[in-house]
């Protein structure tokens, strides 16, 4: 399964730090940034996740829900949503069905090591379920405002 711009964005059922099983398809009626992040609790990954919790009224009110994906697990994601106060949901892909569907998975290299892992990515999906925005290989600093602008403009 590919994702492709205009076309119903791929859905899924994961476990989330509300203890329990959301699906993409909970959420019709609202705009969703999906976002995928590589793991909880790490530098950029914690920068990211605070600028979504600082924007998160100004997306509540253009009828945007936030949910991040990563590997980890719920007790994790439990842990990095009580150390920074994130008012979303999180969700457990320790799997990574997700973020294969969404083409996120990835061979990575670090310190000439290679391993797979996310891609940090973030995609917009509108109120009908339809994928129209995506923001690949993401740059932390100023995303979330991007995103935001985005969602402001379009839909």
């Amino acid at each position: 399964m590919t994702v492709e711009i205009g076309l119903e964005a791929p859905d899924f059922s994961l476990p989330a730090s509300n203890g329990k099983t959301v699906s993409l398809s909970d959420f019709r009626g609202k705009n969703v940034v999906l976002y995928f992040y590589p793991k909880d609790m790490t530098p950029g990954c914690t920068t990211e996740a605070c600028d979504f919790r600082d924007h998160h009224d100004a997306f509540a009110e253009l009828n945007a829900v936030i949910l991040g994906v990563s590997p980890d697990p719920v007790k994790r994601h439990e842990k990095f949503i009580e150390k920074h106060g994130l008012p979303f949901l999180l969700l457990a892909d320790e799997e990574h069905k997700a973020a294969e569907a969404y083409g996120v998975w990835k061979l990575k290299k670090n310190f000439g090591k290679e391993y797979m892992g996310i891609e940090r990515s973030t995609f917009i999906i509108d109120k009908e379920g339809r994928l129209v925005k995506e923001f690949r290989k993401v740059k932390v600093k100023g995303h979330v405002e991007e995103a935001l602008a985005y969602i402001k403009e379009n839909l």
